[in-house]
């Protein structure tokens, strides 16, 4: 197939993206027109064009359920919790203003906020950390700047919802993928670290020598425990499971409770908790693993992952939410409105782009952009993929929608380099779900929510530098990957 063509859709979904009038929705429906106008240009040889074209739609339609799954579960998951709030429940785990602002958001942006986006995702952590930062006294754009940090870990976000898929499109173990993506978070992390101290600063927080080596061990501690939540426990839990487990113990520490407190604080995160457990449960116990993976599974492709509807984390965002709002007696019509308000907008755009990248696969598109990389630039063209991942990170401000629509074409390229693949991906996740959090789907929901007048170009003056951690890792990784290979 002509590179041209090839290339044709994705270049259109980035100019429309970039132009910042087109929102992911139109984008995706775009891309995938133009791609399947591709198709019918140059079908594959030796095809029948309407059976490829029916097959390969049904590949990506399921594909992309499998994440919807997750999508519409985590937002109905939300949306149960929150008008359990309003129902008059106590609205979240008691954090009272301290004197010393530095371990406390701390613990805020870099437990608590990505442990709420590791459970439900699609930037509620966002919201959680920049409401708290707010009650803790910082204002404006240094509190945007450090609400950005809950996305610090987003390919364990929605329950690894964008990891999942990626792993899926590359064809390969998802908890590999999660485990390979967490040795890259590792320099990452230490960068944001860096980055934290210098928001301080400039927000007028003082910082003491102490503190600083509390933060490294603290730090050390988050990512070395969901890299060896892999090794347990499958990749969708590996993020929230240890997250959760260091914000109880954080919490109690910084607190030290008496028992009514306890009470108190269980109480409000009784969802999260119960959600936690289950997921652990049902990916750490053998019998019930297997009992649930297999009840009910169905899987209509040979060649694709199925669908165990008991099992997938979605029935227990489903199942643990509609809990939470029985007890607390809310309005259960209300919730299901405003899943579906919320939801299908993500959906259909995961749809989209996850067609598309089917189509990019089977027709030989992503192989033709990589063949043409390749001549051009040799072995070298593996060191774009870093920064292929940060724009489609960037501009369609998810994981799963970035690495539906770059992920095959990595793979080709990685081929074609003759690197390690599964590295590649690794590459390509970890870079792109760490871009998410400067796009301007993120930056403009803090903006709109702290009603700041022209505050996106005051945020990305001052956040820009959170770009260069994924970028710079990814660069070196695949710079590691040519030298030994």
């Amino acid at each position: 197939m002509p590179v041209l063509l090839a290339v044709a859709p994705l270049l259109l979904v980035m100019a429309l993206l970039a132009s910042g009038r087109v929102s992911a929705l139109p984008a995706g429906a775009a891309g995938l027109a133009a791609t399947l106008l591709v198709v019918l240009i140059a079908p594959p040889e030796n095809t029948a064009l309407l059976p490829f074209l029916a097959y390969n739609t049904f590949v990506g339609a399921w594909l992309a359920w499998q994440v919807i799954a997750i999508v519409l579960g985590g937002i109905f998951f939300y949306l149960c919790v929150r008008a359990r709030d309003l129902a008059g429940q106590p609205a979240s785990p008691a954090l009272p203003v301290a004197d010393d602002l530095h371990p406390r958001l701390y613990f805020v942006c870099f437990l608590l906020g990505p442990f709420a986006e590791a459970v439900t995702g699609f930037g509620v952590g966002y919201v959680i950390t920049l409401a708290t930062v707010v009650r803790l006294g910082v204002r404006g754009v240094p509190a945007l700047v450090l609400g950005l940090y809950s996305q610090s870990l987003v390919p364990w976000g929605a329950l690894a919802a964008g990891t999942t898929l990626g792993a899926q499109i590359a064809g390969m173990e998802p908890t590999v993928l999660g485990a390979r993506s967490a040795v890259l978070q590792m320099p990452m992390h230490a960068a944001y670290l860096a980055l934290f101290w210098h928001f301080l600063r400039a927000s007028g927080v003082p910082l003491r020598v102490a503190r600083c080596l509390e933060d490294v061990a603290w730090t050390v501690v988050t990512v070395a425990a969901v890299w060896l939540a892999h090794a347990v426990i499958d990749v969708e839990i590996a993020g929230a499971a240890p997250l959760g487990a260091l914000v109880a113990l954080r919490w109690v520490r910084n607190e030290r409770p008496d028992l009514m407190a306890l009470r108190r604080a269980l109480r409000t995160s009784l969802p999260y908790v119960a959600l936690t457990l289950a997921l652990v449960a049902t990916r750490t116990v053998p019998p019930l693993q297997a009992v649930l993976k297999s009840l009910a599974a169905w899987q209509p492709l040979p060649d694709q992952p199925p669908f165990a509807p008991f099992y997938v984390p979605g029935f227990w965002l489903l199942v643990i939410g509609a809990g939470t709002l029985v007890a607390a007696r809310a309005p259960a019509w209300r919730v299901v409105r405003d899943t579906v308000a919320s939801g299908w907008r993500p959906s259909v755009v995961t749809l989209f782009f996850v067609v598309m990248a089917a189509f990019y696969v089977a027709a030989g598109m992503a192989a033709s952009i990589a063949d043409a990389l390749h001549a051009a630039m040799g072995v070298a063209s593996a060191l774009g993929a870093p920064l292929f991942a940060a724009i489609g990170g960037f501009l369609t401000g998810s994981g799963s929608a970035s690495n539906a629509m770059l992920m095959p074409m990595q793979i080709a390229v990685a081929a074609e380099a003759h690197v390690d693949p599964s590295w590649m991906a690794a590459v390509q996740n970890a870079v792109t779900t760490n871009l998410t959090m400067l796009s301007p789907i993120r930056v403009s929901m803090g903006v709109a929510i702290l009603a700041l007048a022209r505050g996106d170009s005051a945020v990305y003056r001052a956040a820009w530098p959170l770009a260069l951690p994924p970028i710079v890792a990814g660069m070196g990784t695949i710079g590691w990957l040519l030298a030994v290979g």
